[in-house]
């Protein structure tokens, strides 16, 4: 395993597993709701494959390995969807939304070289969405003003979870501490980018760090991001404090994406920019495609956070290595 795997010290699941399964489509019919009516989205369905040449698929950091194969009647190469942050840009284009309009959907993707541990998986299911915003809205203020509508359909959702178990006892906390990759930087610059989101959501519970992409003034970047969808001075990741694992729990990536200006500096400074031969990043470049904030709220770790879970496995079936699940089994952490 890539990460040591935590086993909190006298960790017992509240809830049974059949109990458990009830939950996990309970939080999943509530938030959903919750996050339609606070974004103004509409559920539409989605791909789990794409054509390799359509430049559709999300590169993630740009490192990982996607899973590939051949088609015996159409021809060419599909690849499995990795996440759907283009796709979703381009289907808003399609289906003539218009500004403050948007969509979302359940993504599942496999990402073969994600770690797994006790929050990561390489089964991924998350809600994808994106809504369509004018100019005068591309600015951190209602990047800032989206984040906390989000919360709070997290801490409603948690809220009413609460209620039908009353042995779930934590809280989300609404108030979000927006702080840039830079400051956080300079706040503590002797730690890894890792332990510094630890310690600033162990101060303030709920997190969202901005601007992550480019590199900071020591050099290192905050995290990798793919130069195509996200702009890189108005994206950021949303953290929540897990008391269970005492560490801090990556829920979203998110952002204004990126407009014309923006794609043309990044690929360059990623020296991609053979990719404008794309379709989707053509569109982009010549203004074709609406202006949109989108990202992505991972259902199973959502789901693992409101339950109070130890291990993402307690709430999704994947495949794990044979000896994380036979320490879970010792702890008495039930893998699905």
């Amino acid at each position: 395993m890539s990460h040591p795997l935590i086993i909190p010290e006298g960790y017992k699941s509240a809830l049974s597993l059949r109990e458990t399964q009830h939950a996990v489509k309970y939080i999943k019919d509530i938030f959903q709701q919750a996050l339609s009516f606070a974004l103004t989205l509409d559920r539409v369905t989605a791909p789990i494959i794409v054509t390799k040449d359509s430049g559709i698929n999300d590169d993630l950091s740009g490192v990982e390995r996607k899973v590939e194969f051949s088609m015996k009647e159409i021809g060419g190469n599909a690849e499995v969807v990795q996440s759907l942050a283009k796709w979703k840009r381009t289907a808003l284009y399609k289906y003539d939304y218009q500004p403050d309009e948007g969509i979302y959907t359940d993504m599942n993707a496999i990402r073969r070289d994600d770690d797994v541990d006790n929050i990561h998986s390489i089964f991924v299911d998350q809600w994808d969405w994106e809504k369509i915003i004018t100019s005068s809205k591309r600015n951190l203020d209602y990047l800032k003003s989206t984040v906390e509508a989000i919360v709070k359909a997290i801490s409603y959702t948690k809220r009413k979870v609460n209620r039908r178990y009353p042995l779930l006892r934590e809280t989300i906390t609404e108030d979000v501490f927006f702080i840039t990759s830079q400051e956080l930087e300079d706040m503590y610059p002797d730690l890894t980018s890792k332990e510094r989101e630890r310690t600033i959501c162990r101060e303030h519970k709920t997190v969202f760090i901005m601007q992550i992409g480019w590199p900071l003034r020591s050099g290192e970047k905050h995290d990798n991001r793919a130069p195509d969808y996200d702009d890189w001075m108005l994206n950021g990741d949303l953290l929540l404090w897990n008391s269970v694992l005492d560490n801090a729990l990556e829920i979203s990536s998110m952002g204004i994406r990126v407009d014309s200006e923006s794609l043309k500096k990044q690929l360059d400074f990623c020296n991609m920019n053979e990719r404008l031969r794309f379709d989707y990043h053509s569109m982009i470049a010549d203004g074709k495609l609406p202006l949109t904030i989108g990202g992505g709220i991972g259902q199973s770790r959502l789901c693992m956070l409101l339950l109070e879970k130890a291990h993402i496995g307690e709430v999704q079936v994947s495949i794990w290595p044979d000896d994380m699940v036979e320490k879970c089994r010792e702890a008495g952490i039930k893998i699905l």
